[in-house]
């Protein structure tokens, strides 16, 4: 793992498929390198593609997810045109501290790490958990903000979401019964086409096989579970306080956080596009990425 300052992350070092570093190479989600930065007693775990002019494009992930959890044909497929940034945040994965319990402090500890970088805005694409933090980065931080990517998550206080702890709990267990990978039940319909999409999905994750990241651990992930739990607890946010740009996305079966959240937050929001999928469940980018892609940069090329 090498380390960065917020001037030497500017220059990146491609590895191949044995993890060695070279040069020439266009850099993918498969061999981008996993760097650390220092910010606030914390050393965050990430990784940096694409372009490094423009404005970047900041990825928040799911439950329990950590950078190995990216699709990378989304990964790349936005790295294409906009430099992204993933990383692990407080006490997930390879970055050290301890997991925070609520969205509002992981939301400070993704805005101290963006600063620790030296970014004054960035866009934002925040899946399930990630869009929790992304809508509070905006309300809170709205001078750093230009574009919004909402994709599979829901309003604070909205319908069901404070179930997701039942509902993970519940499909960990069906996982296990059935010696399949949770994410199957979890991200995906139980149709013929839910299953195939879910299946590659699944094989995609495993397409990196060097460099790759820390597992989270069952502490941090009670602690996520928490988190999620008192954002849907809370008193509905007034979400026309939120006026940058933003691309709603979701399936229209999402079990972990409603489709019909989605509807709402589209119908809150003052400045929005919406995609709903079909067929598709809570993880509708990945099934629809390709279409997803398309949509996210004409989106951001706004």
């Amino acid at each position: 793992m090498t380390t960065a300052s917020p001037v030497a992350q500017e220059t990146d070092t491609d590895m191949n498929d044995n993890g060695q570093p070279q040069s020439g190479v266009t850099t993918s989600w498969r061999n981008a390198p996993t760097r650390t930065i220092t910010a606030g007693g914390v050393d965050y775990a990430y990784r940096d593609l694409g372009p490094k002019a423009g404005v970047p494009v900041i990825f928040l992930v799911h439950l329990a997810g950590t950078l190995d959890n990216w699709d990378p044909r989304v990964v790349d497929g936005i790295a294409a045109k906009h430099r992204v940034i993933a990383f692990d945040n407080r006490g997930v994965g390879a970055s050290t501290g301890k997991t925070p319990d609520s969205i509002q402090a992981m939301a400070k500890d993704a805005v101290t790490f963006i600063r620790a970088l030296g970014f004054d805005q960035v866009d934002l694409h925040g899946f399930s958990m990630g869009g929790m933090i992304a809508q509070v980065i905006a309300e809170d931080e709205p001078e750093l903000v230009r574009k919004l990517i909402l994709t599979g998550t829901g309003p604070a206080g909205g319908k069901g979401i404070k179930e997701v702890v039942w509902v993970a709990q519940l499909d960990t267990l069906r996982g296990l019964l059935s010696r399949q990978d949770p994410k199957q039940f979890l991200f995906f319909t139980r149709t013929a086409n839910g299953k195939r999409a879910g299946k590659e999905f699944l094989a995609r994750l495993q397409e990196r096989t060097v460099d790759r990241d820390t597992p989270i651990s069952i502490k941090s992930y009670f602690a996520q579970l928490r988190a999620c739990y008192g954002w849907g607890k809370e008193e509905p946010h007034d979400l026309s306080h939120v006026r940058q740009p933003v691309l709603l996305v979701n399936g229209d079966h999402d079990r972990m956080l409603p489709t019909p959240n989605t509807l709402d937050m589209a119908r809150r929001l003052p400045n929005n596009e919406l995609v709903i999928y079909p067929d598709a469940g809570h993880a509708g980018i990945f099934q629809f990425h390709e279409q997803f892609v398309e949509k996210a940069l004409e989106f951001l090329a706004k």
